[in-house]
């Protein structure tokens, strides 16, 4: 079966070109013109990913994007930004909402199908070996793409859970912010590094008192403590 991806813009040249690029791709689009079709259709359909234009009619992407990752059915569900505004503040207001990556317009179809194809990648990638990670409270199911603390489900983006592997695999190893967004977002020439500290601020607050494992390396980047 064809992975559904929704995308959400209120132009239909970007809907007619962006469908027919993931046609293409071997993908099944969906669409939706404005923030509460995308929103039911999100909810309806489970898409496999959701490309987001942050400027829409009435409800715009980043209500849209902060109201889906309040829902447990959608919360998981990864999300890359679509902006016409260059301004770093719009993109860290995304990352923080919830967005695993960002596009701005105007962009390559090519190079946004990219995006998406690392990005469902990373959602599905599963290792063999060590395929269990435990840090105190936190046990990490690989295979399963599943985390638990203290005992509890732990809803987390596919971004922050290819992240937190990451740090959890490489123990007592400092990762430079260039490093995680090459393995992490499968970027070949690294930019924007406010990306990374985005994802790590919502991945602290979502580990809430066992945040404490995931340590910042002034200057450079972070790593997971080696020891209890």
């Amino acid at each position: 079966m064809k992975s559904k991806i929704l995308i959400v813009d209120d132009e239909p040249d970007a809907l007619e070109v962006l469908g027919f690029k993931l046609r293409e791709a071997g993908y099944a689009p969906l669409f939706a013109k404005d923030g509460a079709r995308a929103i039911t259709i999100a909810r309806d359909e489970r898409p496999a990913l959701i490309v987001l234009d942050l400027m829409l009619p009435e409800v715009d992407g980043l209500e849209v994007c902060k109201i889906l990752r309040r829902d447990p059915g959608t919360a998981s569900i990864p999300v890359i930004m679509l902006t016409a505004r260059a301004a770093e503040m719009d993109r860290v207001l995304g990352l923080e909402l919830g967005a695993d990556d960002y596009v701005t317009k105007p962009f390559s179809p090519r190079e946004l199908v990219l995006r998406i194809k690392k990005l469902l990648a990373r959602s599905l990638a599963t290792e063999e070996v060590g395929a269990r990670l435990r840090l105190g409270e936190i046990d990490i199911d690989v295979p399963r793409h599943q985390v638990s603390l203290s005992g509890l489900p732990l809803v987390l983006t596919a971004t922050e859970f290819k992240l937190l592997e990451i740090l959890a695999r490489r123990r007592g190893r400092v990762q430079s912010r260039d490093r995680l967004l090459q393995d992490v977002w499968g970027y070949e020439n690294p930019i924007d590094s406010r990306t990374v500290d985005t994802h790590m601020r919502r991945l602290r607050e979502k580990l809430g008192d066992s945040a404490h494992y995931l340590e910042t390396v002034r200057g450079v980047g972070y790593r997971c403590l080696a020891e209890e």
